[in-house]
């Protein structure tokens, strides 16, 4: 990994599209589940959905009371042994750089300041999506088929919901310190991206000076 950028400008494309991510973990890396917490504290969301300005996520929240994007959605992508870890934006041209503000503040707060509360919320939803990944036998048949060659074996699920449940706020906090807080991430861009910064301003983002 290394952090770096690609952009394809076209102006002709309505909306930007802007990926940006750090290194994250493979499946068996202790820092898995912290970083899964996290991704679901950023969360996902769209102008479309129903009651869009009443999510629980802070970023969905200032992305419908200030219009920063259309949609935008975390995710977490593991490998066997290592990862990418960030967001994918989709946003109006006079608002990629204030959408990418907004996203990467989010970020270091979760790194410096996530509370129990979010963190909990997080992790009832985070298993309440693992569980709906598994409706049908071909998603079963796939987790299984990872798991095997990751872990070795299948992860019971009571197991798993202890891994779970044994994230807290810190331990969030130190994983985001780890992997995403003042590290260089990789960013691709294609659309009117005249507004995204140049990359020099966006690494500036990945940290905060607390006095």
């Amino acid at each position: 990994f290394s952090g770096s950028e690609i952009r394809h400008r076209d102006d002709d494309i309505p909306l930007a599209h802007i990926a940006i991510c750090t290194e994250g973990t493979g499946w068996a890396d202790a820092d898995t589940i912290p970083l899964m917490v996290a991704s679901t504290i950023v969360g996902n969301w769209d102008r479309s959905m129903a009651g869009a300005g009443n999510v629980a996520t802070k970023l969905g929240q200032y992305s419908q009371k200030y219009n920063l994007c259309h949609s935008y959605q975390a995710f977490n992508t593991c490998y066997t042994d290592t990862g990418l870890w960030g967001a994918y934006i989709v946003t109006d041209r006079f608002r990629v750089d204030d959408m990418m503000a907004a996203l990467q503040d989010e970020w270091c707060r979760i790194a410096t300041n996530a509370t129990e509360i979010e963190v909990n919320r997080a992790k009832n939803l985070l298993k309440t999506n693992m569980l709906l990944m598994l409706d049908g036998s071909t998603p079963i048949c796939e987790d299984i088929g990872r798991q095997l060659l990751c872990y070795g074996r299948r992860l019971p699920l009571h197991e798993l919901d202890a891994r779970i449940n044994a994230v807290d706020a810190k331990t969030v906090q130190e994983a985001m310190k780890t992997y995403v807080y003042n590290r260089c991430p990789a960013i691709a861009a294609v659309g009117p991206t005249e507004a995204l910064k140049d990359y020099n301003r966006t690494r500036s983002r990945m940290y905060t000076i607390i006095h």
